[in-house]
């Protein structure tokens, strides 16, 4: 049920029954040793694995996302807020005109955290539909999972190190890094915080065991489902 794989004749015919729509929010940011997409390449697998079995449509990941503190690092994109708030009204806006009543964000970047406000702003002149917006990886049973197996975790570390963010030949650090003082880091603007982050983990291993992540994205999965069932 990826709108990519449908046709406009397909999604109508849903929404004779059905006005339910997950739409996955990542980012384009440094992410250490790992791929730069891996909170588009997460947001988009936890929504489209969680939505399967509902038969609900998850639209195409928004791959850009609120990350001014990464334009240091090659490769980092960044939409100024007022920018992402827009994006986020209109796509609810154009969901709402073809038909979708009940929209879930399955987001996969602390950055784009405004975007929920903005849900609930629209959903104030839009009384009818429904919007829900869910961090995946730090929702309650999820993040419980991650503490569980290491409370050392953190953004580019392990807890984000999953077989799909991994690249080909590029090998991991076998060090735990000591945790970054993030009150600190939060006054440097982008040149200071590369030099205080360096390859960019916040801290915590590279990477552990697929035993370990299978466990965390196990409980994902099943927390974001609950999420679109659950109406």
């Amino acid at each position: 049920m990826k709108i990519s794989e449908m046709n406009w004749l397909q999604v109508e015919e849903y929404l004779k029954t059905d006005d339910r729509a997950v739409v996955p929010l990542g980012c384009t940011e440094q992410h250490a040793y790992l791929s730069l997409s891996v909170d588009s390449i997460l947001a988009e697998h936890v929504a489209a694995e969680a939505a399967e079995p509902t038969g609900v449509p998850v639209f195409p990941v928004q791959a850009y996302g609120i990350t001014p503190y990464f334009m240091a690092y090659p490769g980092t994109v960044s939409l100024k807020a007022d920018t992402y708030l827009r994006i986020i009204t209109d796509i609810l806006d154009s969901l709402k005109r073809t038909g979708f009543r009940r929209i879930l964000f399955v987001n996969g970047h602390g950055g784009n955290t405004p975007g929920h406000t903005a849900a609930i702003e629209w959903m104030g002149a839009n009384s009818e539909c429904r919007v829900k917006f869910h961090n995946w990886w730090n929702a309650p049973r999820t993040f419980e999972k991650v503490k569980e197996i290491d409370p050392i975790a953190s953004h580019a570390s392990w807890m984000e190190n999953f077989p799909w963010t991994r690249l080909p030949g590029i090998e991991q650090p076998s060090h735990q890094k000591p945790m970054v003082d993030l009150d600190r880091m939060r006054t440097f603007g982008p040149e200071g915080v590369r030099e205080i982050l360096q390859d960019g983990n916040f801290g915590g291993y590279f990477q552990r065991s697929d035993e370990d992540m299978n466990a965390i994205w196990s409980v994902a999965i099943d927390e974001t489902r609950a999420l679109i069932e659950n109406w």
